[in-house]
């Protein structure tokens, strides 16, 4: 598959940006069928079309972001540095041995229909994420709690078994299998957030689309139009609500970079997320403009392997196809926006832990590998079909940029044949879960500041592994990590266990970190901070008034 071409920055001019907020304007007001409606306090480009708004179901930055300004967990998120503060629990207890937190949540908690909220419906939350009907793909992360894991696979069904009640109605105890370190940073995640049993148990699987939807976070849905935007009200009842900035915030699905730029240089929009939204074309020169923002945070992009399917079953086979790609080559000739190269899977920076160095490139012992596995010079060897995604914006240049660069490394330097596939996002989350690929791109963005959140996702039975392989010393090692309180000691265990994902046994191979893009006028807006979780909670962002 060839390569796009470069394309000549036509949408730069401003005519075009006029014609396509033109575009824009005609569609609000055949959408909104020519009514007035007030205007939004802030509007923000937040990617593609959200896929749900339930806490327990969804699985993407985009979703999750519009999800956190809905609903709210016993913690919360500093927007500075993106570590988790009192959300719906105003403090906690946690018993000597690490295993028992008591949360007691605050007095003034009612949902935005003016309902009290009790601790009864934060347990009711998370029993509902963990029964094996909701099919949350996040159920994992409340594994930690006594029988959570047995509950979810439907080896018990008595939910009052599993480590979560309520013994009063302010007071939340959670009792976890050993002590967690990051417990608190899973409490802030939206699989844990409040969600309102009155309406799911009323309207079923569309409890999300009822109107008014019951929110237990400072903002509440007004309207959710497809192809136009989600409208969200400042949420009165909210235990916060005066410090909620905004009153009103727009958040618009625009799948094209170019487009979101127009919008926001025509001044449609004042806050555009995401490196995928910045037009590949003109990255260069828009990165030197002060209200373009590059960060650090926790992001790696690997290739993912079916273990399962010959003859990537042979580590051999794998650490070949690692040792061939020139990471160093690949980072600088694609990327654009300060990327590292990586060798590890863990990115750097990640709290109390530095990993260990995984491989490198080298072509002789690459070529050694494939041959020591049966297939020197790479006769014999099938073709390969690498898989990726039609990612919306910047990234789908990118994954095919990278695809063919892949294709051509592995040509020259093991003499493999490789067929570039390209799938539908909405397709390829299935086949990646049914191992149905032979080699294909991932990324993973960490759900918090610990190395947990990217080595057990590799587990043999975590849902995110997606690659068949299954290592019991692998297992072990991680829960092993997990039961030690001493930090430097759980370093070390993970340490070894990283060494076996990326060096020895290698069902993954990192390609490079993220780096962060987003693009605001600092002068014009308020409470959007970097940190390594990418995190910007919308009840602090404001529009600054200007006259």
């Amino acid at each position: 598959m060839p390569k796009f071409a470069t394309r000549a920055p036509k949408f730069f001019s401003r005519a075009r940006c006029r014609f396509w907020v033109g575009i824009f304007l005609a569609g609000l007001l055949t959408a909104g069928c020519f009514r007035r409606e007030p205007a939004a306090d802030l509007t923000i480009v937040n990617g593609a079309e959200p896929e749900s708004l339930d806490p327990a179901i969804i699985v993407s930055q985009p979703d999750e972001r519009l999800v956190q300004g809905i609903y709210e967990g016993l913690m919360r998120l500093d927007p500075k540095t993106g570590e988790p503060i009192p959300g719906l629990a105003e403090r906690w207890d946690i018993s000597p041995d690490g295993k028992i937190y008591t949360f007691h949540l605050r007095t003034n908690l009612m949902w935005s229909t003016g309902e009290p909220m009790t601790a009864d419906d934060l347990v009711y939350s998370w029993i509902r994420a963990l029964k094996p009907v909701t099919a949350s793909d996040y159920a994992e992360a409340l594994f930690y709690l006594k029988n959570a894991e047995d509950f979810n696979a439907g080896k018990i069904t008595n939910a009052s078994l599993v480590g979560v009640s309520a013994p009063n109605k302010q007071t939340v105890r959670v009792e976890l299998n050993s002590p967690t370190p990051f417990f608190l940073d899973i409490c802030a995640l939206p699989v844990t957030f409040a969600v309102p049993r009155q309406t799911i148990e009323k309207y079923g699987d569309r409890w999300i689309m009822a109107r008014p939807l019951p929110s237990s976070g400072p903002y509440e849905v007004e309207y959710w139009r497809l192809n136009d935007r989600v409208r969200l009200k400042k949420n009165p009842y909210y235990w916060d609500a005066t410090n909620t900035q905004s009153e009103i915030i727009d958040i618009l699905p625009v799948a094209s970079a170019n487009t979101a730029f127009n919008l926001y240089e025509g001044g449609v929009v004042d806050v555009v997320w995401d490196k995928n939204q910045v037009p590949e074309e003109l990255m260069d020169v828009l990165l030197k403009r002060p209200d373009f923002h590059t960060f650090n945070y926790l992001g790696a992009y690997f290739i993912r392997f079916n273990v399962t399917a010959k003859p990537f079953d042979d580590p051999r086979v794998r650490r070949a196809l690692a040792l061939a790609i020139d990471k160093d080559l690949l980072v600088k000739k694609i990327m654009r926006a300060g990327e590292e190269p990586a060798s590890h899977l863990v990115p750097d920076g990640t709290a109390n832990y530095t990993s260990p160095q995984g491989l490198g490139y080298n072509p002789a012992l690459a070529r050694k590998l494939l041959a020591d596995a049966g297939y020197p010079g790479g006769k014999g060897f099938p073709r390969l079909e690498y898989t990726f995604d039609a990612s919306s914006g910047g990234a789908a240049e990118i994954h095919e940029d990278i695809a063919v660069e892949l294709q051509q490394m592995w040509h020259d330097t093991l003499g493999i044949q490789v067929d570039l596939r390209q799938v539908e996002t909405k397709i390829i989350w299935g086949m990646l879960t049914r191992l149905e690929f032979q080699v294909a791109r991932s990324s993973w963005v960490g759900d918090y500041n610990d190395a947990n959140t990217f080595l057990e996702c590799f587990t043999s039975n975590d849902g995110n592994n997606r690659t068949g392989w299954k290592s019991p010393e692998y297992d072990s090692l991680i829960l092993q990590a997990n039961a030690q309180t001493d930090l430097k000691a759980r370093e070390k265990i993970f340490q070894k266990a990283e060494t076996l994902l990326v060096s020895n046994d290698v069902p993954i191979i990192p390609l490079y970190f993220y780096k962060g893009v987003n693009y605001f006028d600092a002068n014009k807006i308020q409470g959007i901070y970097p940190n390594l979780v990418d995190e910007h909670p919308l009840q602090y962002i404001k529009k600054i008034k200007t006259h």
